[in-house]
């Protein structure tokens, strides 16, 4: 802890008083109470124009949802993937800004309802009797605020305040700017409720949410904000995973508006969810599209097909012609079926060759089982590389992390080499199976050569219209197994417990945390303010002050003078103001006497610069002398600036100057005050020349004559710090007295001081301390003289009985008055 030694040792170094700097503040407790006020009514102010700040949040599941319909019995196999790496996307693409822009124009909160509050304007959605429902193919009107007025229940109208001949537009949908010209001014116009508004700056039409009859009357504000920055508003909520259920997370948005809040929180989670159940339905999707475009072929193949059995049978007996190759027509039929269903193996294998070869996004590609292949290699494969695929294609708009595409690349080009060596494989092998298969079928032709020429021409028609049909059933049986795949699809990502308003959720704003702040502002600025106040001011404080900077004794201290006259001591004997004179009267008899200087004392006033309380001085010191009966009389020898004459109301036109010229005797200048024993001598008139009179013969003469015409002279001369006409009268002086005033007298000047009593040029000096006044420690605005009448010279400094109290004996005893004055 700090103790007393670390202070002094402190104030040493940095030339700094804490105990000036402790008495300022407690003698500017004003400042503080000032300043404790003002930060208190700013931060009320502060405080009564904050909105409500609530929190709102939803936490949502992400699970890998199986298939109800995918059963043994299911020809169509679809594998979906895992979840790895699936939260840490989701997480980013709920913070996109891709994400958040469509959840936005999904929503229509480019929309503002607003209303005028006390001190602000308010967000209202939710609270108004209507919604707009803009027409999103045309621009709207950006920036400017649109009054609503209902005027009945089905007429409102529509006004707004245009400042410039022209206002921005935006589309929302393309994302594109415009101008329309408008006409200064105010614009209103009345539409019905539900009419569709089409102005060249607004389309839009106004419909009911309730009764608006109570808001008949009442302006309600509309604004279409600016798109990114209502997008910027919602693309930075807070999103928590749990660490122990990793795949929960909970999303949280602050606000203002509760039910905005819910409604953007539910309506991200939703578009979340369809877009996840798209990119989960897009094998199934791709594989029905493939379907539908070959069905499409076996359709116009099958009716070709019907039509050419319709022209062979047209005027021939079918059943006499079919007669002895029913058995050998369903042979050759299996044998095209197989041949056809190994065909379209090759043929999927080879275009999925060459689009692995040729393509680089594989989000398109069909499932391999819609043509018969079961090899879960290849299926499991082709499934991941669409997903991948898929993935990296949407993340491109919300991810732009170079690192993540990379990864995403790696892990294709991996999947597309492994794919291709499949195919090679199979290829080889599906190839072994067609040509086993064409020998069969061309042993079952050669059998079918040997029929009649009619029959042969029937089961070449019957054999191709049963192919035909047999596959087009197929894929229609493969089309309806994958509609219900795509219907019976969940999404991966699933409520757990939907945003809602249960009224309650309020966040701020924390007013304490203000009423804290004020506190804290309010004592530390004006607390700096003294402090430096105290670093910058250098003028002497206190007694300790002038121990610290020079080893002049110290000869007393008077306190700080009324704003009457300089005539203190005569006007009010008794006060502590005149018992300090007293006190230095009684220092001065006690140098005098040991100097042992008999007869006539002389004493000389002096200070640094003017307006340090050296003329007061001087008249309160000679008039304690007087009082005690002693036959004193005051020197004005400040011949360039006096003014010692205006306090005794005599008249400054003959004075020293006159004596010193030889225009006049010493009686002829002598001028008896209204104070018995003290006579006064002004300095006349201005001379052009005041220290060559001063140093003259005749100055020698006055004093000589004044001393035997009195017991103490008292010389009145002008600052040593300016002139150097008081250093000429110290041959004269049996004393000097250097009068130092707190707050006024530089700490500078007291080194002038030094130098000049280190050279002899200023002998037998004392400092006394004017105008000195200590608030805190005394209690009323002046200092008593008392102790520093007697010192110890022995040494050549002056021992002041308190200058050896430390900083916390004085701190302490501040306190305790000021504790003992409360009470």
């Amino acid at each position: 802890m700090l103790d007393s030694k670390d202070f002094n040792f402190f104030e040493a170094q940095n030339n700094f008083d804490f105990k000036s700097f402790f008495t300022k503040i407690l003698g500017h407790w004003a400042w503080f109470l000032v300043s404790l006020i003002i930060a208190f009514t700013i931060a009320y102010q502060i405080n009564v124009r904050k909105q409500k700040i609530y929190g709102i949040s939803t936490t949502i599941a992400y699970k890998e949802e199986n298939n109800p319909f995918f059963t043994s019995n299911t020809s169509l196999i679809f594998n979906w993937g895992g979840t790895s790496d699936q939260v840490q996307t989701l997480m980013t693409t709920i913070k996109s800004r891709s994400h958040n822009e469509e959840v936005v124009k999904d929503l229509k909160f480019y929309i503002e309802y607003l209303r005028q509050g006390k001190y602000n304007i308010e967000d209202a959605y939710g609270e108004v009797p209507f919604v707009i429902k803009p027409n999103v193919n045309f621009p709207q009107i950006e920036g400017q605020i649109l009054n609503i007025k209902f005027l009945s229940p089905t007429i409102y109208e529509l006004s707004a305040n245009f400042e410039a001949n022209s206002v921005q537009l935006f589309n929302y949908t393309t994302e594109e700017t415009s101008k329309s010209n408008v006409y200064v001014g105010e614009f209103k116009k009345k539409f019905k409720v539900g009419e569709q508004v089409s102005l060249p700056f607004l389309h839009w039409k106004l419909e009911l949410t309730s009764n608006p009859g109570y808001y008949v009357g009442s302006t309600h504000m509309v604004r279409f904000e600016n798109f990114n920055g209502a997008v910027s508003k919602y693309k930075n909520l807070e999103i928590d995973n749990d660490i122990k259920a990793g795949a929960i997370l909970e999303l949280q948005m602050q606000g203002t508006n509760k039910a905005r809040m819910v409604d953007y929180l539910n309506g991200t989670v939703n578009y979340l969810i369809k877009k996840q159940l798209q990119a989960k339905n897009q094998f199934a999707t791709n594989t029905i599209n493939f379907i539908d475009s070959t069905l499409v072929a076996m359709e116009k193949q099958l009716k070709n097909t019907e039509d050419e059995l319709k022209n062979f049978s047209r005027g021939k007996n079918i059943y006499e012609v079919e007669m002895g190759g029913e058995k050998l027509t369903e042979k050759i039929s299996d044998f095209d079926l197989q041949r056809d269903e190994i065909s379209r193996k090759l043929d999927y294998y080879n275009n999925l060759q060459s689009y692995l070869v040729n393509n680089g996004d594989f989000s398109k590609l069909p499932a391999p089982s819609v043509a018969g292949i079961e090899d879960p290699n290849i299926i499991s494969n082709v499934t991941k590389l669409t997903n991948l695929s898929a993935e990296r294609s949407e993340l491109s708009y919300t991810l732009k992390n170079d690192k993540k595409f990379k990864d995403f690349d790696a892990q294709m080009e991996a999947l597309r080499k492994v794919l291709l060596e499949n195919i090679s494989s199979a290829k080889r092998s599906i190839t072994r199976d067609l040509g086993t298969v064409n020998s069969k079928i061309a042993v079952a032709e050669s059998s079918i050569r040997k029929l009649p020429e009619q029959q042969q021409e029937l089961l070449k028609i019957n054999r191709k219209y049963d192919l035909n049909k047999s596959v087009y059933n197929n894929f229609l049986e493969k089309r309806s197994e994958a509609d219900i795949v795509r219907a019976a699809n969940l999404s991966d990502i699933q409520f757990v417990d939907p945003a809602k308003d249960t009224g309650g959720g309020l966040l701020g704003p924390k007013t304490n945390v203000n009423y804290v702040l004020a506190l804290f502002l309010g004592i530390l600025i004006p607390l700096v303010l003294v402090f430096a106040v105290t670093i910058i001011d250098s003028t002497i404080k206190n007694t300790d002050d002038i121990d610290k900077m020079t080893k002049i004794p110290i000869l007393g201290v008077v306190g700080k003078k009324g704003p009457k006259s300089n005539l203190a001591v005569f006007e009010k004997p008794k006060s502590a103001l005149s018992e300090s004179f007293r006190a230095i009267r009684s220092s001065l008899q006690f140098i005098y006497k040991k100097k042992e200087i008999e007869g006539a004392k002389t004493l000389m006033l002096t200070s640094s610069i003017s307006g340090e309380g050296k003329t007061f001085c001087s008249i309160n010191i000679a008039t304690v002398f007087a009082l005690s009966e002693k036959r004193t009389v005051i020197v004005g020898l400040d011949l360039r600036k006096p003014k010692i004459f205006q306090d005794f109301n005599v008249d400054n036109t003959v004075g020293v100057v006159n004596y010193l010229i030889g225009q006049k005797t010493l009686d002829d200048v002598i001028v008896k005050t209204n104070i018995p024993y003290l006579d006064l001598i002004s300095s006349g008139p201005i001379p052009p020349n005041p220290a060559e009179l001063i140093m003259s013969e005749a100055m020698r003469n006055m004093i000589d004559e004044l001393k035997e015409k009195y017991d103490y002279i008292i010389l009145d001369t002008p600052p040593v710090g300016l002139v150097a006409d008081a250093l000429e009268l110290t041959p004269y002086c049996d004393a000097t007295i250097y009068v130092v005033r707190q707050n006024v007298t530089k700490r500078e000047m007291l080194a002038l001081v030094n130098n000049k009593h280190k050279r002899g040029e200023l002998s037998n000096i004392s400092i006394l301390l004017n105008g000195f006044e200590n608030k805190a420690k005394y209690g009323y605005g002046y200092g008593y003289g008392y102790g520093y009448g007697y010192g110890n010279y022995s040494n050549g400094y002056h021992e002041v009985d308190d200058s050896g109290m430390t900083l916390g004996t004085y701190l302490k005893d501040t306190l305790k008055k000021i504790f003992n004055g409360r009470k």
